[in-house]
């Protein structure tokens, strides 16, 4: 039986809406302050370069291999891998990819509360000259009202987009806020490097200092590569399930590659410009550096006191549509899932998994200061949502990355995956190059990841 075989299903109206969710899925809070601070920490443009080089050579060939796990049965993680080995365990890691979302999407949703918090309280000229933008930050993050407000707004919205579905849902309004993304952060990024003192900042991140690279360097520069793809959680195989046989996967894969892997590179033209300006170390990024140190520079910016308010407001904007269309792709997975696998409409399974993320997401809001044992875990000694962070965040996406891999390229076998690929017009370029990659250097590369991570956390 062709695993394919199932009710009729929704379909992306064109390869271009397609290009513009997935990256959008993609593209999240990581790209915009995630990929700079880790660029910052390795040495600037000679990461850059092994970052570019990682993903082309692992990021790109497993996020073809979700693809096409995806578009070959026409479901959910779960479903997917329950068509493609009937009755084996392997139905595992699908399980693990749901899981794995909704927890995600859990606190990220209270984070992404914050970016819409700061849009407000940027465009109304809350930080000028003088502002205590630590202890703005600490009454957000650190309120229980507010960071659990902030967070239900967030998450509201998110449940809103799924709730149309895929094309009335999700296409319609990524085909509205991506194009919005790009133009934000092409107007961002030409204003930051006509800041004073951003020549530095541009020749750290574009003049390659090879002797900073080491074997920590690659290795962060590979991690980062992986996760800024957003892969190994089933969001792709969930957005490859609606992609029409019609259309070329590798193709498709390669937009979405390089729509992510821009995103990364432009934030960094915003970011770096902006730390020499204000004199400060390239390293400084996360969350302390977007929602303090940034807020704190936003009165120096000229033309005063506008600029400040225009830079600001437009970069909280930024991450506010690189959180939801991230968002929406993690609740697509559970909604999909429970559409698929439990007959559930898409509207009941919206509201209620949106529902579960909005309460398992409620620890995380209130462990930034707002109740003490979340904030320092007994025995483990961080927050609680760092915490969750590190096991959903990396670990479980580490690992979700490496069993698709190993499943795509030994199990299912690459043979099968190839004839998918081949579906629309008989051919698939750089086949061979793929199989490869996807056999031997993607799971090579993952362990490698999986090694340092434990490493670290040691």
């Amino acid at each position: 039986m062709d695993p394919s075989t199932g009710p009729s299903r929704d379909t992306w109206g064109s390869k271009v809406a397609f290009i513009l969710a997935a990256a959008g899925s993609a593209i999240g809070l990581g790209n915009i302050w995630g990929f700079p601070t880790v660029a910052g920490q390795n040495g600037g443009a000679a990461f850059l370069l092994i970052y570019l080089g990682a993903v082309a050579l692992i990021g790109a060939p497993v996020m073809l291999a979700e693809l096409i796990v995806g578009r070959r049965t026409q479901r959910n993680p779960v479903g997917a891998f329950r068509a493609l080995a009937p009755g084996k365990a392997w139905v595992i890691v699908g399980g693990l990819g749901v899981l794995t979302g909704i927890v995600i999407l859990s606190f990220y949703s209270v984070i992404a509360g914050w970016t819409l918090a700061y849009i407000y309280k940027t465009l109304i000229g809350t930080f000028r000259e003088g502002t205590d933008t630590a202890a703005i930050f600490s009454d957000l993050a650190g309120g229980a009202v507010p960071a659990i407000s902030w967070h239900l707004l967030f998450m509201a919205l998110t449940i809103w987009v799924v709730l149309g579905g895929v094309r009335d849902g999700i296409e319609r309004w990524t085909k509205v806020l991506m194009p919005l993304l790009f133009v934000l952060l092409a107007a961002l990024a030409v204003r930051a490097v006509t800041l004073s003192g951003a020549d530095a900042g541009l020749t750290f991140y574009l003049k390659p200092d090879f002797s900073k690279v080491t074997g920590t360097v690659i290795l962060s520069a590979i991690g980062q590569a992986f996760f800024s793809l957003s892969l190994g959680m089933g969001a792709m195989i969930t957005y490859g399930s609606y992609v029409s046989k019609r259309d070329d996967l590798v193709s498709s894969a390669g937009w979405v590659t390089f729509a992510d892997t821009t995103i990364a590179i432009l934030a960094g033209l915003i970011i770096f410009p902006t730390l020499f300006h204000a004199g400060l170390e390239p390293g400084s990024g996360g969350p302390g550096m977007v929602f303090v140190v940034l807020t704190s520079l936003l009165s120096s910016i000229p033309p005063a006191p506008y600029g400040g308010v225009i830079f600001g407001t437009g970069f909280f904007m930024l991450l506010g549509i690189a959180a939801l269309t991230s968002s929406v792709s993690l609740l697509e997975v559970v909604t999909s899932w429970a559409v698929d696998e439990h007959g559930m409409s898409r509207r009941k399974a919206a509201i209620c998994f949106g529902g579960v993320a909005f309460v398992l997401g409620i620890p995380s809001a209130l462990a930034n200061g707002a109740v003490s044992w979340l904030t320092s875990l007994p025995g483990i000694g961080m927050d609680f949502l760092s915490f969750t962070f590190m096991l959903f965040g990396q670990y479980s996406l580490v690992i979700g990355a490496l069993l698709i891999s190993l499943f795509v390229g030994w199990v299912w076998g690459v043979r099968a995956a190839g004839e998918e690929v081949r579906e629309n017009d008989g051919r698939f370029p750089l086949g061979r190059t793929w199989s490869f990659l996807i056999r031997f250097v993607a799971p090579s590369a993952i362990v490698a990841i999986l090694v340092k991570m434990v490493a670290d956390l040691i």
